[in-house]
């Protein structure tokens, strides 16, 4: 009998040691944390923090303690910190190169809902983007206006306007000249009916 409590104990020995560690991890990575915050909260009272300061430094120091507690963790059940830290990384970077990606589209998003809710030009305005070195970009009258593009129809001395896609960023992004539709005389060439 005391062999076989003897194999018992050294079978189990292992796994409660861990189990033992981790949760003395979990206790230190609370107490920590509670003492951080309740330092935090001394030092806003004795100085005149304001709140908007003291929240976010709260936030990130829990973060912060239980970041670490979950690598240690992970560390004792033999997930390597390495391996955790390239997984990390990697997914940050794939982020960041998908983000980068889409910032154009967003961007144009954006910038079509403050065209269609401030309304800097309409449909039938004439429009010039110029650079600030008072070169043109490109002038003409719009003819639509998408969540992703203006449509403009250049006007041109021929009497055959091309039709140019112009992002919507590109208008906050350069200096724009706008008459309005009413204000000018319809050329032959710019109606579509």
């Amino acid at each position: 009998m005391t062999e076989q409590l003897l194999l018992l104990a050294q079978q189990w020995r292992d796994p409660l040691l861990v189990a033992l560690q981790v949760v003395l991890i979990l206790l230190t990575a609370f107490m920590l944390q509670r003492l951080v915050v309740r330092g935090l909260g001394r030092l806003g009272q004795r100085y005149p923090l304001p709140p908007e300061l003291l929240l976010p430094l709260r936030g990130g120091f829990r973060w912060l303690i239980i970041g670490g507690a979950l690598i240690m963790v992970l560390e004792r059940f033999g997930v390597s910190a390495a391996v955790l830290w390239t997984a990390f990384s990697g997914f940050v970077a794939v982020a960041a190169v998908a983000f980068f990606a889409i910032w154009s589209v967003l961007s144009n998003l954006l910038c079509a809902v403050l065209i269609l809710t401030v309304g800097p030009f309409r449909v039938g305005d004439l429009v010039e983007l110029v650079e600030s070195s008072d070169k043109p970009i490109v002038k003409g009258r719009v003819v639509d206006i998408n969540l992703l593009y203006t449509t403009l129809e250049e006007i041109s001395e021929s009497g055959t306007g091309a039709i140019v896609q112009v992002p919507n960023s590109l208008f906050f992004q350069k200096v724009m000249r706008r008459w309005r539709g009413t204000d000018i005389q319809p050329s032959n060439h710019s109606k579509h009916e």
